[in-house]
């Protein structure tokens, strides 16, 4: 398979039997879609400076120009859901339709299929924990465009001194070996000695220095586990607190599946299934296309025997923590979520004016969202303007398309970097709201009534960690790191897994 793949890249391709690709850059790629959908003119995005002549509104008495949210219990004729069975049926299908034509995108029929090679198994240790970590790639079949090669990018790290299966946590990011295993004193003598030879026959002068510094190593060994030294102060990396508690992670890298530019939009998958084409108003944007390459990764893990394929679940922090909402609201086998510092786009209402809009990112990150979504920032139009206030769906109802699988909404304070902009108080107008349907549903949300216009945002570090739906705001910034050691034992009781 890889060598495949490398094939692929080296045997000269007869690029005049495939469509041209088309090559924008963001600012034309925008421009293109803006003609498309009838658009003159946008609305601009706020400035993030508070000093700027068209800074961002902070003040909460303007926030909610349209504070009636669409009600994610009553169907489009009017009738109310009072059932599962009608929320699944009915209800869901339709947020599902509304959500994917005006906000991400739909999901073409003709995606290619994808086939996982592991390319590295090392056996690690992190921490004291050993641990196998293998590197997979996941190469998305490309034989009906080969001008553009797909490479999902991944690495599984499973605790090795547990009994399995265990629960694993996907996580948007860029992968690495987390310890990586180092060769012994002897065979790094043996690398020493062969790597010195090649430089001499390359460079013969080089043996002069060599002979007089006769211990020196070119190469060094990095300094192994020591299991003696007192275990550091404060909170374990993440990753590490997972291990400990009996979890495996996986890492998958977003910018091997779709660029985070809308000049890569003719590229990646998006740019693979179009065959190099530009986008239509209602195709995928980059975070479906990284929920969709989060899904493909699922696939591979459901395979592995020593991972818990029923308890799997999906993590991300700011734009990533977007992707892992959709990612969990579209992906039913995932059974779990921690969604960090996501803002707009994310769980934070779109209608909402505060801090981020609507458009900033039908004029900035217009990429990662469907083309549709931009009409949302018109100003003048053939249809004439639209704002946030117009869109027939909220976060809300994304939210709530997770339930009842456990969902960890995640922020920080702006004190400490987990800007204003992102809109706390609007993420957790959502969460109120989205907690009808899990209550319908059967479950428990955060433990407040559902009235998103009078229900106060706890104070920091409060736990909201009773139900399916659960909310903490940390002391930190602009990480989730600060909620693992919350999350992890709320995951446990949530999917009843013990540490065997």
């Amino acid at each position: 398979m890889i060598i495949g793949s490398i094939s692929a890249q080296t045997i000269k391709i007869d690029s005049t039997k495939y469509p041209r690709m088309v090559t924008l850059t963001d600012q034309q790629d925008h421009d293109r879609m803006m003609q498309v959908l009838g658009i003159k003119t946008l609305r601009p995005g706020p400035s993030g400076n508070e000093s700027a002549p068209n800074h961002a509104n902070y003040d909460e008495s303007l926030a909610n120009p349209c504070p009636q949210l669409p009600d994610a219990l009553t169907l489009k004729n009017g009738s109310k859901v009072t059932t599962a069975d009608i929320w699944w049926n009915k209800r869901r299908p339709e947020l599902v339709e509304d959500i994917e034509r005006e906000v991400y995108g739909r999901l073409p029929k003709n995606i290619p299929s994808v086939q996982w090679t592991v390319k590295i198994t090392d056996k690690e240790f992190v921490g004291r924990i050993p641990v196998i970590a293998k590197q997979v790639i996941g190469h998305v079949d490309n034989n009906e465009y080969p001008l553009i090669n797909v490479d999902i990018n991944m690495m599984v790290v499973i605790p090795s001194n547990v009994k399995g299966p265990v629960p694993v946590l996907m996580m948007f990011g860029r992968p690495s070996f987390p310890s990586p295993a180092q060769p012994s004193l002897e065979n790094m003598e043996k690398i020493n000695n062969a790597f010195k030879e090649m430089m001499i026959k390359n460079d013969p002068s080089l043996k002069a220095i060599f002979d007089q510094y006769p211990a020196y190593q070119p190469i060094t060994r990095l300094p192994g586990t020591n299991f003696f030294a007192p275990p550091p102060v404060g909170d374990l990396p993440p990753t590490e607190q997972l291990l400990a508690a009996g979890w495996g992670y996986a890492t998958i890298d977003p910018a091997s599946i779709q660029a985070d530019n809308g000049a890569g939009i003719t590229r990646g998958i998006i740019g693979l299934v179009n065959k190099g084409q530009p986008r239509k108003p209602d195709d995928w944007g980059a975070l479906r296309a990284w929920a969709w390459g989060a899904a493909r990764g699922l696939d591979y893990l459901e395979t592995c025997p020593e991972i818990d394929a029923k308890k799997i679940g999906i993590e991300g922090v700011s734009r990533y923590g977007k992707a892992a909402l959709v990612t969990l609201a579209f992906e039913p086998r995932f059974a779990i979520g921690l969604i960090g510092s996501s803002g707009k786009g994310g769980t934070t209402l779109h209608r909402r004016v505060f801090g981020e809009a609507v458009e900033s990112l039908t004029g900035g990150e217009y990429y990662w969202m469907a083309g549709n979504y931009m009409k949302y920032g018109a100003s003048e139009a053939t249809f004439g303007k639209k704002t946030g206030c117009d869109l027939p769906v909220d976060s809300h109802e994304l939210i709530a398309l997770s339930a009842p699988r456990p969902t960890f909404i995640s922020y920080g304070i702006p004190e400490k970097g987990d800007a204003k902009w992102l809109d706390q108080q609007g993420s957790y107008m959502a969460t109120v709201a989205a907690g009808s349907v899990f209550k319908l549903l059967g479950v428990k949300d955060i433990g407040v009534s559902n009235d998103y216009l009078t229900e106060k945002m706890p104070p920091v570090n409060t736990d909201m960690l009773d139900g399916h739906l659960a909310w903490r705001q940390h002391d930190g910034g602009h990480t989730d790191a600060p909620n693992f050691k919350y999350f992890i034992p709320w995951a446990n009781r949530m999917l009843d897994y013990k540490k065997q």
